[in-house]
């Protein structure tokens, strides 16, 4: 009855709050084995943190996405959880949970590319011994992306509003003066390669071009992998009486409802998301739950 649920609350859960309870449970997973079972922090975080030798990640290729799930200590988790949760919830009021997995992910890649690439490149990280841990390339994609496709959407912060494009700018210069000080180097550079993802999707998205339709089905195909190893159930013959025009309404239902979703989000991007009524905004975010 336990695991039911559990199970129960885990299925509502939107995709954002999935990832959460994901790297939460990883942090305190790794933690209890170090402390019961007296297994070093770096034995474990080693195989999945990203190395920055380029040869060395040719040895473990999954650190690329693995990585994001490790984090170094509560604030570090803490901090990075509590952008996604917001963040994130903005983000599937608009766009369903293949769009912000695309994004995600791909923020966590182009981060840890850019990380990799400038320990081997930059004169003065060649010599630094270091890897890479942490959500925040994938989190700041997230937040870059909403922040650059709703620019002039207002947020409430303690006692004031902001505009999403003051938040990405504040952001994004507070990574670089962190670098310019020398605070985390190769963690900020991650943040800026998942902030470079998370601008270039949605500025091209606004474009009507979505770059990351090729990583989807990638996904899509990886997880067809698994499920060619699932036990399919025998083949029944079934008798019914045909019902013709029921494809056809199904199929009309599903391009109706799209068209209304584009013309709300063309008119989010032309005036804002404050100038939708509460009727195109509850159908937002009915259509972000599913």
């Amino acid at each position: 009855m336990g695991n039911q649920n559990i199970r129960y609350y885990y299925n509502r859960l939107n995709i954002a709050e999935r990832l959460i309870v994901i790297n939460v449970a990883v942090f305190i997973l790794s933690g209890l084995l170090k402390i019961l079972f007296g297994f070093s922090g770096d034995s474990i975080i080693r195989w999945f943190e990203l190395p920055k030798d380029f040869f060395h990640f040719l040895t473990q290729p999954w650190s690329i996405v693995t990585y994001s799930f490790f984090h170094s200590g509560l604030g570090h988790i803490f901090w990075n959880m509590l952008m996604l949760y917001f963040a994130g919830r903005i983000f599937l009021n608009l766009f369903d949970s293949r769009r912000f997995l695309n994004v995600y992910f791909l923020g966590v890649i182009l981060g840890g590319l850019i990380f990799l690439l400038s320990y081997n490149i930059f004169p003065a990280l060649l010599g630094i011994n270091t890897a890479l841990i942490g959500a925040s390339a994938g989190v700041t994609a997230v937040l870059i992306f909403i922040c650059s496709y709703l620019p002039n959407q207002e947020v409430r912060i303690i006692f004031f509003n902001v505009k999403l494009w003051h938040i990405g700018v504040f952001v994004v210069l507070l990574d670089l003066i962190q670098i310019s000080i020398g605070g985390n180097v190769g963690g900020r550079l991650a943040h800026l390669g998942g902030a470079a993802l998370g601008y270039f999707y949605a500025r091209q998205l606004i474009k009507g071009h979505d770059i990351g339709s090729g990583f989807a089905k990638f996904l899509d195909a990886m997880a067809n992998l698994f499920k060619r190893g699932e036990k399919k159930a025998p083949l029944k013959t079934v008798y019914r009486k045909e019902n013709r025009g029921k494809g056809t309404t199904e199929n009309y239902d599903k391009e109706s409802r799209q068209r209304k979703i584009d013309a709300i989000l063309d008119k989010i991007s032309k005036s804002g998301y404050e100038s939708l009524s509460k009727a195109e905004k509850d159908f937002l975010f009915k259509a972000g739950k599913e």
